[in-house]
Order: structure tokens, then sequence, then C-alpha cells
């Protein structure tokens, strides 16, 4: 769909993809709203996604920056927005992001997807609260990915892992933090001497 709407305005590839898509996913039995909105997201998105990105090679006119690298930086940015669609057409507790549903489903779907994109932001930008390496930034993705899919256990496995993430990231930083401390310590203590 993000193809659809390359270097067409948001309104035409909206209308573009209902045409194509929006059947084949009522079809599959998602709710008309839902399909809409699910197109729309990516109507949008399609302005920011490679390889025209019109948004960014517009930005970086303005600004007098490279135009490729500000489109892949957007890309990298937005890449955890890309996913946040299917929660909405994946799952029957997904349309709790489109306010459909009682308190507790849209509560726990926005939630869900707030901790998701979170999440996959560690995963796509290899930071929290400092620099992260590639065990903490894959149990972010797994967290990121089951938090997504909104089922219940899903749901436990993600917040699992996604404290898994920060526990690991906490002892990493304090094992750095205590190093540089040492080291200080030590090299404090010779020029005493």
């Amino acid at each position: 769909m993000v193809l659809l709407g390359l270097a067409v305005p948001v309104t035409a590839s909206f209308i573009i993809s209902w045409v194509i898509i929006g059947p084949a996913l009522q079809n599959v039995g998602v709710p008309a709203y839902a399909a809409a909105m699910f197109i729309f997201y990516y109507a949008v998105l399609s302005e920011v996604s490679p390889p025209t990105a019109l948004s960014p090679f517009a930005a970086s006119a303005i600004t007098g920056g490279r135009p490729v690298r500000t489109m892949w930086l957007t890309w990298k940015y937005t890449l955890p927005a890309f996913l946040v669609p299917f929660v909405v057409v994946l799952s029957p507790q997904g349309v709790g992001l489109l306010l459909e549903g009682g308190v507790g489903t849209v509560a726990v779907a926005a939630l869900a997807a707030a901790a998701a994109v979170a999440a996959l932001a560690v995963v796509t930008g290899a930071w929290l609260a400092g620099p992260v390496g590639l065990p903490v930034r894959a149990l972010f993705a797994v967290a990121a990915v089951a938090l997504l899919v909104m089922a219940p256990l899903s749901l436990g496995i993600g917040v699992v892992a996604a404290l898994a993430g920060i526990g690991l990231h906490l002892l990493q930083a304090e094992g750095k933090w205590m190093a540089i401390n040492r080291k200080s310590i030590a090299s404090s203590y010779q020029t005493v001497r």
C-alpha cells in the first residue's frame, strides 16, 4: 500500500488504496471503519517512505540538508509508526485505538500501542537513556511484536520482555558506571600518592 502512494498526494493515495485494498480487507472480516483508518494511515505514511519520500525531500530542500540522508533518517524515525495500523486490523482489541469498545478496551489498546511504539523506538534508535546493544534491542523487538498482537498472553510476554530489556540495560549501564568509577578512584588515588 505504501508503494501505491508514491509521489501521489495523500488524498489521491487514500482513494487509490481504498478502491484496490479496501474490499479485500473487508472480505477477510475487517470492519469498514477500521479498514478505512488502516488505509488512511498508510496513505499519510507514503509521504515519508522511500524511494520518493516527498516530505523529507521538501524538508531537505528548505533546510539545505542532504536529500537522501534526510529521507533515510525520516524513514528510520517513522519506522515504528509503520507497524501500529496492523493492530487495528489484526486484533479485535485493536479497534480500541479507534475509540471503539469499552473504556477498558480503549485503555489497554492505547497503552499497549504506546508501549509497542516506545519499544520499537528503542530497537530502531538503539537508545534508552544511553546506547543499547543487540541483546537489549532484541528483547525490545520481542516486546514490541508481542504488544502489537494484543492478545492477553502476548501482552504479558511483551511486558516481561520490555522489563527484561530495561533490567539488562540498567545492569549494563551500572557495570559501565562502576568501571568508570573504579578508574577515576584509581587515578585519584595515584595522584594523591
